[in-house]
């Protein structure tokens, strides 16, 4: 979770610098004839597509800064079209067991403690065995359930980020890009 965060970061805070700074006042400290060194010396996954794990081509010649700007205000058409936004996708909170679920679960294998107890001593023995069973078995069905919600919250994030991507995508394709 900590890479992802770091990895998306960088992409989000070119993404609120180019909205924070006005249009043309970045381009005035750098002198026409040399290329800005943030733009040559950038890794090529630092761009909003590739934190979104798009790789998009300028079909059409675009230069860098036209492609940030064009991703920049894509990513904002994508979010406000979807509704989602890709940096904080958070799937929905599992449900809470029910009252019945927890009772159940704190009373597994009461019965077969009880039934032995009026037996005889060896039946305390054995119902306190069952007890004990019937507690794992209570806790491997707990894990099992926390696994497969775990399994949903993974189908849910990744069906979220599917769909931002389609209209991301379609936004690009739509300004002259070719995206993948």
């Amino acid at each position: 979770m900590l890479n992802t965060s770091q990895r998306l970061s960088a992409p989000l805070a070119l993404l609120l610098g180019a909205l924070v700074i006005p249009a043309g006042q970045g381009q005035q400290a750098a002198p026409a004839a040399a290329p800005a060194p943030a733009t040559a010396a950038a890794p090529a996954n630092s761009s909003l597509s590739s934190s979104l794990g798009l790789f998009v081509f300028p079909a059409h010649n675009q230069a860098a800064p036209q492609q940030s700007d064009d991703e920049g205000a894509c990513y904002g058409w994508a979010k406000s079209q979807t509704g989602i936004d890709p940096m904080n996708i958070r799937p929905p909170a599992p449900p809470e067991p029910s009252p019945e679920q927890q009772q159940q679960a704190a009373n597994a294998g009461n019965g077969a403690r009880a039934a032995g107890a009026a037996g005889a001593a060896a039946g305390v023995i054995s119902g306190g065995a069952a007890k004990r069973r019937a507690k794992k078995q209570a806790e491997a069905q707990q894990q099992q359930q926390q696994a497969a919600a775990e399994q949903q919250a993974q189908a849910y994030v990744a069906q979220q980020k599917a769909t931002y991507n389609k209209a991301f995508t379609a936004c690009m394709e739509g300004k002259g890009y070719t995206v993948k």
